[in-house]
């Protein structure tokens, strides 16, 4: 057993409330079992609890065993000078404050509903399988599920917002700054993300934004900065952008240290980043405000419609600066649109309506507009039960596996909760 059991169990009160007492026989009425602590210091704070017909407002400590009390030198903490009383699963000892003041203590164990208990050894039997609750899992209605999907969602979210938290920080707020490193990002995909991130970062975006109606300007700087005109190549285009390159390079006082190499490796050719660079070039070309468009598109529809781009006229005939190709127009196809909706456009637009104070209802709605993505760990849930349909899905399910399953979090997950609880 594990003392996020006891937690649990405690929170939820999942245990018997008549006849509590502590071990000294003393009755216990539990009126508030207090708010989980996520920092350091006693488990719940806040808890009301009466002990022998008396209030105590305080602090409450959970541990397997009343020793642990020493094992972990609480009674030379301060902090735990406020502990109104010590749950625990087995007694073996009294414990006291650094006043020597006994602190009461409630056993837990004889007052947990067996079921609950048995539901537990369940869950934490099965660690040999894709996730714990693997052949419980079908057993939860779809509402239980959806509902904690959509919870995981904003988690996800959340995380994604704390590093543009600050990033805006660190730009004093310049939205269009941090929205192009996110959609750089976006448009180096998995191989090429980070590179094409510290590209975007290796100069001021206010140079990038007033070259908008330049493209040959703007790819100049792009290709320049990130190391892919430094060959002699016989191409008139390629030397046209290198010229214009080494002149913003003198004019802004370019400097591209710290930019990570670009792959080619392994990509098939519509994914090239030279190809991958040019499109984001044209997005910015075609749309002189393109941070005001995308926070106001409230639909699906919307945002594909802004991403409807393709490149310049030198790309159609290529896919690097060395080698010519048979013609062939190259627009932004509808799913890597709905991947930068998901993990560059979404994110941005929460963080502003969340600095705004605005509700995110559209966010769902969109998401909710794409269809589910297709991946290990979408495959793998699936084959439990047939719930990823949109976007919304896939996404808390990579939220759900990473952060919780593969963490055995099954008592901090939704789905662990209802398996737990069962006729309990």
């Amino acid at each position: 057993m594990q003392e996020d059991f006891l937690h649990h169990v405690w929170l939820h009160k999942k245990f018997a409330l008549e006849s509590l007492q502590t071990t000294e026989n003393q009755p216990i009425t539990i009126k508030s079992v207090g708010l989980p602590n996520v920092n350091s210091g006693p488990d719940f704070f806040n808890a009301q609890i009466y002990i022998d017909n008396q209030l105590w407002v305080g602090t409450v400590e959970i541990h397997l065993q009343s020793s642990d009390w020493y094992t972990h030198h609480h009674e030379k903490d301060p902090a735990y000078d406020n502990v109104i009383l010590h749950v625990v699963w087995e007694h073996k000892s009294e414990v006291f404050r650094a006043d020597n003041s006994r602190i009461p203590t409630l056993v837990l164990q004889p007052f947990v509903h067996p079921q609950i208990l048995i539901n537990y050894k369940k869950l934490k039997a099965s660690k040999n399988k894709w996730i714990a609750c693997a052949s419980q899992f079908s057993a939860v209605s779809d509402f239980q599920i959806s509902n904690w999907l959509e919870r995981l969602y904003f988690e996800r979210l959340e995380q994604k917002y704390n590093p543009i938290q600050k990033q805006l920080l660190a730009t004093k707020q310049d939205w269009e700054a941090v929205m192009f490193w996110q959609l750089a990002r976006g448009f180096g995909a998995k191989v090429n993300g980070d590179a094409f991130w510290s590209l975007a970062k290796s100069f001021p975006f206010s140079v990038f934004r007033k070259l908008q109606n330049d493209p040959i300007q703007m790819e100049a700087i792009l290709f320049g900065q990130s190391g892919l005109l430094e060959d002699d190549i016989e191409d008139p285009y390629f030397r046209e952008l290198k010229s214009a390159y080494y002149f913003l390079k003198q004019k802004h006082q370019l400097l591209n240290f710290g930019v990570l190499p670009i792959q080619f490796f392994r990509l098939r050719p519509p994914n090239f980043p030279t190809i991958r660079l040019a499109q984001l070039v044209q997005l910015y070309h075609k749309n002189a405000h393109l941070f005001s468009k995308i926070i106001q598109a409230n639909s699906y529809i919307e945002l594909q419609r802004i991403f409807q781009c393709s490149t310049s006229d030198y790309w159609h005939t290529h896919y690097t600066f060395k080698k010519s190709s048979a013609k062939r127009i190259k627009p932004l196809s509808k799913p890597f649109v709905d991947l930068l909706i998901i993990n560059s456009v979404l994110p941005i637009k929460y963080a502003y309506q969340h600095i705004n104070g605005q509700d995110q209802d559209s966010i769902i709605s969109i998401l909710k507009s794409i269809p589910s993505e297709q991946n290990a760990i979408v495959k793998g849930f699936n084959a439990l039960k047939p719930i990823s349909k949109t976007a919304l899905d896939s996404q808390a399910l990579i939220e759900l596996k990473n952060k919780y399953c593969d963490n055995m979090k099954c008592l901090q997950c939704g789905i662990g909760s209802v398996l737990l609880n069962r006729n309990a």
